[in-house]
């Protein structure tokens, strides 16, 4: 596959996606040593698909690391999966751990026709996706009718223990901030960007995965070694300064450890699921049309429009 042209200036630009294409390739080779919250994802994932009490014939890994979700998927779930990646060692890597379709290819660009899947699913993949609504909606196009959307993506509260530490550290050394830690969506904008993209029955949850470490620096080894380091366009191009560094992880153990001297790192999983539309699927009962009413479903009584309830009542 060609490499992206670079950057555009264009409001949609965040993300530095030929960057990110060259951190998963250099994480690739020991991605084993690191793929510990892409394993907790997949198995996540696959629980989800095993409360569906259906089977996939054709399904899609969109960014599939190095093969989790084909590695955690319980056998006949989804009889062929296309395993695919935007860049091609992580590609390769993953057909060495799980024999099945290999695909190189942009979450951007989607390289397929309409109606192609019973279902897509994406592993902490999509939140380094410029254009997220354009995706979504190609993701959509792509599935069968009723075809099912699953995946999950890094949320707001991820490191904020380590965001927090680089802000003071850079304020009081440099004297100024730069972007040092990627943006993420929250679980309203992702709830309202599947409805935008076409989806029927959207949900949106999230989860909070803490992990401890002995010192922060194992913290960064293994986000170099997930490929999932700053790739912001408007990120300072000079490296940290190791004063700056140091700092930061000074005020990180500083603020942060607990009795025994470990610090924690948050990740927010936020998980979304959604389903093309189709003629078949359950759709909400019009305004007014209900058979029962509410009130009396909560042994409640009604009260109506206008008129005040009795504060003790």
């Amino acid at each position: 596959m060609n490499a992206p042209a670079d950057p555009q200036p264009d409001s949609m630009n965040v993300f530095d996606r030929r960057l990110v294409r060259q951190r998963r390739s250099r994480a690739a080779a020991t991605l084993d040593d690191h793929d510990f919250l892409f394993m907790e994802g997949a198995e996540r994932l696959c629980d989800r698909l095993l409360d569906i009490n259906r089977t996939f014939p054709l399904g899609l890994d969109l960014g599939c690391h190095g093969g989790e979700i084909a590695t955690a998927l319980p056998p006949g779930k989804i009889e062929s999966l296309i395993q695919a990646d935007l860049a091609e060692a992580m590609v390769r890597r993953a057909g060495d751990r799980q024999r099945t379709p290999l695909l190189v290819c942009d979450e951007e660009t989607l390289p397929f026709g309409l109606a192609a899947f019973d279902v897509v699913v994406s592993n902490l993949s999509l939140h380094w996706v410029n254009d997220l609504p354009g995706a979504l909606s190609q993701i959509r196009m792509a599935l069968k009718p009723d075809g099912l959307f699953l995946a999950q993506v890094f949320g707001g509260m991820t490191l904020s223990e380590l965001r927090n530490a680089l802000t003071e550290a850079e304020i009081e050394v440099d004297g100024g901030l730069s972007p040092r830690v990627s943006p993420f969506a929250d679980v309203r904008d992702l709830g309202s960007l599947l409805q935008r993209a076409g989806f029927a029955l959207p949900v949106v949850d999230n989860d909070v995965v803490t992990v401890s470490y002995a010192e922060p620096m194992k913290l960064l080894s293994d986000l170099r070694g997930m490929g999932e380091t700053n790739a912001v366009l408007e990120r300072r191009r000079q490296p940290l300064k190791r004063e700056t560094l140091m700092r930061a992880m000074a005020k990180y153990m500083e603020k942060h450890a607990d009795s025994d001297g470990r610090i924690p790192a948050t990740f927010e999983i936020i998980t979304m699921t959604a389903w093309a539309p189709a003629p078949t699927q359950q759709k909400p009962l019009k305004p007014g049309t209900a058979a029962g009413r509410l009130a009396d479903a909560l042994d409640t009584e009604e009260v109506p429009l206008g008129e005040k309830a009795d504060p003790g009542s």
